[in-house]
């Protein structure tokens, strides 16, 4: 039965970053979408949102996000989409606090509706699981169901076809130009490399792969390059998925270091690559407490 008392209402639940470790595009499909081969690698840099219920079935952002419209936030359509597919009749109020950049190719919005997706399956009490929870989250964006996995992974097809990756440890800054790059304009560009030939897991893992979009993106955004070029003086920089943040594997030492060296223009975080998901982590703690609430912890 779903009820409101769900552990987990009125607290903060992560929404974290991605990077994009590599991004090939193999060709356009009759549907007009990119087949496309990628490894989506998560980050400690993570968006909160709060979720509080109401009994009058609207589902409503409280806070502003400049530049994005209330009707038009994936959180607001991923709480609807879900209501909609259940026939939950409860609303919710939802405080959205944005840390990761927008238009940056980390996944922020994507991860957003995720969080949104599973942190109100447990509080409505619906119970659907990460596979239906990630059937649902790809009609709001192909890069939603890896958040509700919330595990590295080799992702193919339109981003959605996933197989979960063991990652070594490997820490990073993170580096945003003073730009937004559209990710649509970029898949519309003709210059766009749509060709590339497919890789192994095996192939990535040995040290192959790149990103196709950076030359587009670069040719449109020089401050991207800008940032390569920056980035290039102290190792092997990369473009997440279409960009604007550019990502330098090293260590936190390191990019600390080089955050204070960064053109006040830019901004900046130093980040630890993650296994798992905070996600998943809050997920199995709110079930902890709510099986202790009930008296049922360990049985």
């Amino acid at each position: 039965m779903r009820t409101a008392a769900a552990p987990g209402w009125g607290v903060p639940w992560p929404a974290p970053a991605k990077l994009n470790l590599m991004l090939h595009v193999l060709g356009r499909r009759a549907d007009g979408y990119h087949e496309l081969q990628t490894v989506f690698r998560l980050i400690d840099l993570c968006d909160e949102l709060v979720f509080v219920p109401r009994p009058d079935g609207r589902v409503r952002r409280v806070n502003d996000i400049p530049g994005v419209p209330e009707a038009e936030d994936l959180c607001v359509r991923a709480a609807e989409l879900l209501r909609a597919h259940t026939g939950v009749r409860e609303g919710v109020d939802i405080t959205l606090h944005k840390r990761i950049p927008m238009q940056g190719g980390l996944g922020g919005g994507s991860s957003d509706a995720a969080t949104v997706l599973c942190a109100l399956d447990h509080l409505w009490r619906l119970e659907l699981g990460p596979a239906t929870l990630g059937e649902l989250g790809v009609q709001l964006g192909a890069d939603v169901p890896v958040f509700v996995a919330g595990r590295n992974a080799w992702a193919e097809g339109v981003g959605d076809r996933l197989v979960a990756l063991d990652l070594p440890s490997e820490d990073y800054l993170v580096v945003q130009p003073d730009c937004a790059v559209s990710t649509a304009e970029i898949f519309r560009a003709d210059d766009l490399t749509r060709s590339t030939p497919p890789l192994t897991i095996n192939d990535f893992l040995a040290g192959a792969g790149h990103n196709d979009c950076t030359a587009p993106v670069v040719r449109r955004h020089p401050e991207v390059g800008e940032v390569l070029a920056w980035l290039g003086r102290h190792g092997q920089p990369r473009l997440s998925g279409t960009g604007a943040c550019v990502f330098l594997p090293c260590s936190l030492h390191r990019a600390r270091a080089l955050l204070a060296e960064l053109p006040g223009r830019w901004r900046g975080w130093a980040v630890r690559g993650l296994t798992v998901s905070p996600l998943l982590a809050r997920l199995a703690a709110r079930r902890d407490i709510g099986e202790s609430e009930n008296g049922t912890a360990g049985v």
